[in-house]
């Protein structure tokens, strides 16, 4: 298992930043129902720098590229390279693994299982892809990765991340592709009760609730948004957004999602997927 520790500059916190389904293309105008997502990502980005809120690392969650090629990784390394923060991220069911490793290793960009941040917290990286199709599934060996990470350090508070959504989010298309081993998935976290949080992507939209004592948030993708409680393939005229998570030393998590203001990102409504 490939770890790696994350200094911790407040002792009462850390602070991750969450960018996800950036959905990247090579070429500079590639769009994605509309939505250029070069030129999205960037105005993220932007945001994020103009905020200045102190984090101490980024956490990617998957469908990073669109069209498979390096040029799409490389993208997005170039785009968060303005933060001297490591950044760990994860594919999703849009995403090309040996396209994601071309362009590691890198400075910035870790490619491990586990994060050991700071004094209280690990966060725990699964692979939930299955190539070809949409849907997720984690495979034995993620399974046991997880059990692993989660009993070597009993005394900390644990984030787990996934691409897929491993619980319903509402919406009858799009659940179809949640996570279709969940129920093993949760038999895991409820071994371990310093499981405190999962958090994902795949949704394009915002979701935070509680299941089965666990806390499960997903976040606005950086380019199109999926309509929540729909039936069939819609989308939202949200615009863009990303996530600030705060670690607290006790277990529990403060987090905000944000959206950007101003420049709208519209979508072709009359889309009937993607």
């Amino acid at each position: 298992m490939q770890k790696f520790d994350l200094p911790q500059k407040d002792p009462d916190r850390v602070v991750l930043l969450q960018i996800t389904d950036t959905h990247l293309f090579a070429d500079d105008g590639g769009s994605l129902l509309g939505v250029a997502t070069k030129d999205s990502f960037h105005a993220v980005l932007d945001a994020v720098e103009a905020a200045a809120r102190p984090f101490e690392a980024i956490v990617a969650t998957g469908d990073i590229s669109q069209d498979h090629t390096e040029a799409s990784y490389q993208r997005f390394c170039d785009g968060i390279a303005r933060w001297p923060q490591p950044c760990f991220w994860l594919p999703g069911n849009h995403d090309y693994q040996p396209s994601m490793q071309s362009v590691l290793p890198s400075p910035q960009i870790k490619s491990c299982h586990q994060v050991l941040a700071g004094e209280h917290w690990q966060v725990i990286l699964l692979d939930s892809q299955v190539k070809g199709v949409p849907h997720g599934e984690l495979s034995d060996s993620q399974l046991a990765m997880l059990e692993q990470a989660l009993a070597a350090h009993p005394q900390r508070h644990a984030l787990v991340l996934l691409h897929h959504h491993p619980l319903p989010a509402g919406s009858t298309w799009l659940d179809q592709h949640q996570l279709h081993n969940a129920d093993a998935f949760w038999a895991v976290l409820a071994r371990h009760p310093q499981a405190k949080a999962v958090l994902c992507g795949h949704i394009h939209q915002e979701l935070d609730c509680l299941y089965q004592g666990v806390r499960v948030m997903a976040t606005p993708s950086t380019c199109i948004q999926f309509q929540p409680d729909s039936h069939d393939f819609a989308l939202d005229n949200n615009n863009p957004g990303w996530r600030i998570l705060e670690l607290l030393a006790d277990g529990q998590i403060d987090t905000q999602v944000y959206r950007l203001t101003g420049r709208q990102f519209t979508p072709q409504f009359d889309a009937a997927g993607y």
